[in-house]
């Protein structure tokens, strides 16, 4: 096992360093907390990374869980086995996990694991040298995982996907899903802004419950300026970075809509360094509802 003391940054480093960070097509992705070797002909052979948080005793029971996915997901790339431990707590994880986790396994070279119980891995750790066995351990662990976000999914949306974009601030198209939030610049810039990382969530959620098909993020309260300030200053930024170097992934702002009404973009630029609060929210309200039946019927196109 490989771990580091709480004020180390010996995390960030590549496992391949002796960190704990997984990079695939020269991309990085989030440190992990933990990880497991197999030491074989004097080579350390990475095995598991595993990513953990005391979020469900910190009042973080909404999407905010998202935000530390990427973490063991360069693990996953890379045909390892990646681990998000969100320890049992107040709140309950949200079942969105379970479904990108289980997506990820099937469209990645490794297996995505949600747990809540440490003990989880106990038997992964002790079949590791046997394939047959060590499969079939996953397999438990992803069907159960499986079965609680078909659940909810069915409960809550009915088995369709349809409903679920409708509800979830996404667009269904016959080549590509828009996924609508109102981010904006002072998010990726402003060290006390959480937001950032919700959006690398956010992202990922929809990569992979559209798994196969071009992900449009659309930034409602950003301009293409802002998008080239970003690419300027923050090119290295962990966020930023993921947001544009995922595959199939474009960052898209009010400026990509075309036939857009210059009355509803004045109103998005009246708000566009202001939290969606108060006299915002009702005028984002406003414009997201405009927007999102014109990219619905097609009056409106993103492009």
């Amino acid at each position: 096992m490989r771990i580091f003391p709480e004020s180390s940054n010996d995390d960030q480093r590549l496992f391949t360093d002796g960190g704990l960070t997984f990079s695939h097509n020269e991309v990085d992705y989030g440190s992990c907390d933990a990880g497991w070797f197999i030491r074989k002909n004097g080579k350390n052979i990475p095995f598991i990374g595993l990513e953990g948080t005391d979020a469900l005793n910190r009042k973080s029971s909404g999407n905010a869980q998202y935000q530390r996915f990427h973490h063991a997901l360069g693990a996953v790339k890379n045909g390892l086995v990646g681990v998000y431990y969100l320890k049992k707590g107040v709140d309950k994880i949200q079942d969105d996990l379970f479904g990108m986790a289980v997506s990820a396994s099937k469209h990645e070279k490794g297996t995505y694991l949600i747990i809540d119980e440490l003990e989880d891995l106990r038997p992964i750790l002790e079949n590791y040298h046997n394939p047959i066995k060590l499969q079939k351990q996953l397999q438990i662990i992803l069907d159960k995982i499986e079965t609680k976000f078909l659940s909810k999914f069915n409960s809550q949306y009915s088995g369709s996907w349809e409903t679920f974009a409708k509800k979830r601030s996404t667009i269904i198209q016959k080549d590509k899903i828009i996924k609508y939030a109102g981010r904006m610049r002072r998010n990726f810039t402003d060290g006390s802004q959480r937001a950032g990382h919700i959006a690398v969530g956010e992202m990922y959620l929809t990569k992979y419950f559209f798994y196969g098909k071009t992900i449009n993020y659309l930034m409602l309260k950003m301009t293409s300026e802002d998008i080239t300030y970003l690419d300027e200053h923050k090119a290295n930024d962990k966020e930023w970075y993921l947001l544009r170097h995922e595959p199939n992934v474009e960052i898209k702002t009010m400026d990509d809509i075309f036939g857009l009404d210059n009355s509803i973009k004045r109103k998005l630029l009246s708000i566009k360094d202001k939290s969606i609060k108060g006299e915002a929210f009702k005028i984002y309200k406003e414009c997201v509802d405009s927007i999102d039946k014109g990219l619905r019927d097609g009056s409106l196109i993103l492009m």
